[in-house]
């Protein structure tokens, strides 16, 4: 789940300005080697891609079959072991970082439905995944975005 986090929050605003840490090649090529990528260029083209359909489909912007062509030349392969069924994906070489980061996803879905969501403040477009009990986490950071909303609505009342 951590590389799902990552990906989608691989595009901050920061002081009012977008910064794409997958937009720099050399930016970029890091970003995908820390998550145990090659960094390709066309790597860089999925991962871009990826990230931005995972965005709109967790903002409920687009349905999740936007992601289906991110899976093109994928299989799964089931395998019998001494500890029972296993599956093994496989993936073409430049397409094993998205295609983790999309399983990331499904599996997430799955077990911990509605849990994976946009920050509640407007100007932030980062992404937090509630790992609360109550299921009530609403930014991304308490500290920033948390308290600026807190202050904001604080003003707002004793003005």
């Amino acid at each position: 789940m951590d590389v799902l986090l990552d990906l989608l929050n691989s595009r901050p605003m920061v002081n009012g300005e977008e910064r794409d840490e997958l937009g720099d090649p050399a930016n970029g090529k890091r970003w995908a080697r820390e998550h145990g990528g090659d960094g390709s260029t066309a790597e860089l083209e999925l991962l871009r891609e990826a990230r931005d359909a995972l965005r709109n489909v967790v903002r409920g912007e687009s349905p999740p079959d936007v992601l289906s062509p991110l899976l093109d030349g994928v299989r799964q392969i089931p395998e019998i072991t001494s500890d029972g069924l296993q599956w093994t994906v496989e993936t073409p070489l430049h397409a094993r970082l998205a295609v983790e980061v999309l399983l990331a996803w499904a599996a997430g879905e799955k077990d911990q439905p509605g849990r994976l969501r946009p920050c509640a403040n407007a100007e932030c477009q980062l992404f937090l995944l509630d790992r609360s009990r109550a299921n009530r986490a609403r930014w991304c950071s308490m500290a920033v975005c948390g308290n600026r909303a807190k202050a904001r609505r604080h003003y707002e009342r004793t003005r």
